[in-house]
């Protein structure tokens, strides 16, 4: 199993950032994926989830500027971020699953970082 992340950067507050998940080693159509992110000296905190049919799920930090999406095809999913504020400044990790039971690949995650 591999996930890996991509996309991340630094950004002014009000910015955007589109995050990539590539995955592989398991079947990815039938899984649920999630995004998840640990700022700081902070735990790991949920941030969206997806389901298997494309349903979508968010935290309410981050509800109406994040999107999450999927391409089965390309066995990768999304988090398209809007609006971005320095408090959405963490290391984003996607796993497997939905929240809170979930798997992760050990990957190292992509940093964002929001400030001006």
């Amino acid at each position: 199993v591999q996930l890996v992340e991509s996309g991340g950067g630094s950004v002014q507050p009000g910015g955007s950032l589109t995050l990539s998940c590539a995955a592989s080693g398991f079947t990815f159509s039938n899984s649920a994926m999630t995004w998840a992110r640990q700022a700081p000296g902070k735990g790991l905190e949920w941030v969206s989830g997806i389901y298997s049919d494309g349903t979508p799920t968010y935290a309410d930090s981050v509800k109406g500027r994040f999107t999450i999406s999927r391409d089965n095809a390309k066995s990768t999913v999304y988090l398209e971020m809007n609006r971005l504020k320095p408090e959405d400044t963490a290391v984003y990790f996607c796993v497997i699953g939905a929240w809170p039971v979930v798997v992760g690949a050990g990957g190292q995650g992509t940093q964002v970082t929001v400030s001006s």
